[in-house]
């Protein structure tokens, strides 16, 4: 089974015309019975299905990093 992805928010990137951050749930993003993650993408073209630049997340640890986040603002 591939991976299915569900775009939850499209962002706009500052300091750009088109860019933008998309937030997405990915199930099964490593094949069968892997765990779903946050997936977050840049993209600089504007393309939300094709971002040049993504990091997946576990569910599990999506409270510490927005806590670091917010350290860093």
């Amino acid at each position: 089974m591939s991976a299915s992805a569900t775009i939850i928010k499209e962002i706009p990137l500052n300091g750009t015309k088109k860019g933008l951050i998309t937030v997405s749930k990915v199930d099964t993003p490593y094949g069968e019975g892997s765990d779903s993650v946050a997936s977050i993408g840049i993209s600089l073209s504007g393309d939300a299905k094709n971002p040049e630049w993504k990091v997946h997340l576990p569910l599990g640890n999506i409270d510490e990093v927005i806590d670091a986040l917010k350290l860093v603002k």
